[in-house]
């Protein structure tokens, strides 16, 4: 039969002229698509001649050839699959992707930039048309598994294309590139350059099933002489688990992580069923330095059918287990999705879902089987892990379970919830915990007085996410968290209460007048002034109301460069302290006298300075609190 000629479509044309005046960033995924394509043909090849006995096929030596010619400038990718009969090129071929080119269209010139762009290339059916990125003209010389003539299709991609019947074709596909003039500003390389095709390879398709020949110098054992097989093949996570050793798998995650050490923990989880993939994913040892930046990369390597699609696929990982690394392999995913497509596709939510209860689940089996690997991964990453108790509410118990926390129980190791719960003291409803810069300053504030005294054990948080988390984790096993600087304490049991019932209601009563004058003293700076149960040593100590936001977590988002209204807080008093019961006799003694409400006035504005600076706060005038400080101290002297 002779040559035909054929016209694209308007919209195909279109679709043309925008792939050929390099719209996308990165050129290379040219190759990544031809060479799956190669790879879906050698597949159905297998599957068919495993399916009907009678296939005339050879399947006895499946692979991808790709030829280069520096001389012509042409680049082939060749394959002895499945192949495609003369309608099939017609169809699939010619037509450029039988419906969806107008969407595809409409969703290119949409995309804010080249990344986006290129990402969707494929999406529609169309990725063998990304040749015409790097190549003036495209041939396909194709004849299907099982049938005589073959089919050549031509094209230069300025509006036709030719069709012809060929007898001597090979079994299987090849398409051959007439290259353009290599242009590095337009990152157009030389794809006849044996290291950039290698580098391609290497990174987009090295886990393909089927062996990708190249013309070598020499050959080695078992192979053709003057070709070599240039991706590993190594899909690690499809083989048997007996088949694989410690030192691949470090070998895969050094590759991935860019890191020089090998893993903490490795991974592997299979799903099959309705929705088939495959993961092997990695704990790292140490935590990159990276790992708060704002352009901290995260997510695993996506693949499809062993074919490299995304290298930090988000949609899979949670931003609080951002420090997992890994590959997932799907069997059902279009190839090329893009992440927006990603991010709203159920499939890929189920996976994310099954991932994330899988990396928490072995992080509760290390804990209790490897202690010793645990602390080092919570040493690292528990900061990170903690972030997921206000951002991922399903699975907020299991993060509760494993995590860690330092504790006045234990100068030196940590513990965990369930082990606090275990040893709470009998009548103990609240599980209690006290947020700081750091555990010293914690264990000396007066806040902890009381639960010294008494011997409760208190949860001591240092990290700065540790501010967050507990206003969104209300309780664990049916007990409320309860922070010891916050709202009213009593730690005294029943019997307890009727003992000092009496004395505290005297109290009340003697400090009533005291209290009134010093909350309308310093009205401009606390809600209330209210007498302390959680003070045995300290005179003063300043808390929140139950419901605030603690000063730490204010300025955190001051710092965010968020408006957040200053919020007053409360001055307890221990009207144990003499100095205390010192300014309530003075107040009562000499309030009316001329002069005094000054002095007064001025001991009630240090105790509360005196409160704020054993908080950790700071003086809205230090000078005048040094001042009123140094003079004070004079009429001691």
């Amino acid at each position: 039969m002779p040559a035909e000629t054929f016209e694209f479509q308007v919209e195909a044309r279109q679709l043309l002229q925008m792939m050929i005046h390099s719209i996308y960033s990165n050129k290379d995924v040219f190759l990544r698509e031809l060479i799956s394509n190669s790879s879906d043909a050698l597949d159905k090849l297998r599957l068919e001649t495993l399916r009907d006995d009678s296939l005339q096929a050879d399947s006895s030596d499946l692979h991808i050839a790709i030829e280069a010619d520096q001389e012509k400038r042409t680049l082939t990718v060749r394959d002895n699959g499945i192949g495609m009969s003369h309608d099939e090129v017609v169809q699939l071929i010619g037509t450029i992707a039988n419906s969806g080119t107008a969407k595809f269209l409409q969703e290119l010139k949409e995309a804010k930039d080249a990344t986006a762009s290129e990402e969707l290339i494929g999406q529609f059916g169309v990725g063998f048309y990304s040749s015409f990125m790097v190549a003036d003209e495209v041939t396909l010389l194709t004849r299907r598994a099982g049938e005589d003539t073959g089919t050549r299709w031509q094209s230069s991609g300025e509006g036709t294309y030719t069709v012809e019947s060929v007898d001597d074709a090979p079994q299987g596909t090849s398409v051959t590139l007439r290259l353009k003039p290599e242009d590095t500003e337009d990152k157009l390389f030389d794809y006849t350059s044996p290291w950039k095709i290698r580098e391609i390879v290497k990174r987009y398709s090295d886990f393909i099933t089927w062996p990708i020949r190249m013309a070598a110098a020499g050959g080695e054992e078992g192979e053709e002489p003057g070709t070599e097989t240039v991706n590993s093949m190594k899909a690690l996570w499809a083989r048997s688990k007996d088949s694989v050793t410690d030192e691949e798998y470090s070998e895969l995650y050094k590759h991935i992580s860019h890191d020089w050490t090998d893993p903490l923990e490795t991974i592997r989880m299979q799903a099959e069923g309705t929705f088939e993939y495959q993961a092997l994913l990695f704990l790292p040892s140490h935590a990159p330095q990276d790992l708060f930046m704002q352009d901290h990369k995260r997510g695993v390597q996506l693949y499809v059918k062993r074919v490299f699609i995304m290298d930090d696929c988000e949609a899979l990982m949670p931003t609080y287990l951002r420090f997992v690394k890994g590959v997932v392999d799907a069997q059902d995913l279009s190839l090329n999705v893009s992440r927006e497509i990603l991010q709203q596709d159920r499939q890929i939510e189920m996976m994310r879902r099954r991932l994330v209860k899988k990396v928490l689940s072995t992080l509760k089996d290390m804990r209790s089987s490897t202690p010793e690997k645990y602390g080092t991964f919570w040493k690292e990453f528990g900061r990170v892990l903690k972030e997921g108790l206000f951002q991922d509410f399903e699975n907020r118990d299991a993060i509760l379970e494993i995590s860690s926390f330092a504790s006045t129980q234990d100068e030196e190791g940590l513990t965990t919830l369930r082990s606090y719960v275990e040893r709470m003291k009998e009548g103990q409803e609240q599980i209690y915990y006290m947020t700081g810069e750091s555990r010293a300053a914690m264990e000396s504030s007066p806040h902890m007085e009381a639960f010294r005294a008494k011997g409760f054990e208190v949860l001591l948080l240092t990290d700065p996410v540790d501010e967050v988390w507990v206003q969104s984790v209300p309780e664990f096993d049916g007990k409320p968290l309860q922070s010891i600087s916050k709202g009213e304490v009593d730690l005294d049991t029943d019997e307890e209460k009727k003992e000092v019932e009496a004395e505290r209601e005297k109290q009340q009563q003697d400090y009533a007048g005291l209290l009134t004058w010093m909350t309308e003293q310093l009205g401009d700076t606390v809600k209330e002034v209210r007498l302390s149960s959680r003070l045995t040593v300290s005179p003063a100590c300043i808390v929140s109301d139950t419901h605030d936001v603690t000063p730490a977590l204010e300025n955190m988002y001051r710092a965010m460069g968020q408006e957040v209204p200053h919020i007053k807080r409360i001055l307890e008093l221990n009207p144990s302290h003499a100095l205390i019961s010192g300014l309530k006799k003075a107040y009562t003694e000499r309030s009316d006298e001329e002069g005094a409400g000054t002095e007064l006035a001025e001991t009630a504005e240090l105790v509360h300075g005196l409160a704020l600076l054993s908080d950790g706060g700071e003086l809205s005038d230090p000078s005048r609190f040094s001042r009123l400080m140094a003079d004070r101290l004079e009429r001691t002297l």
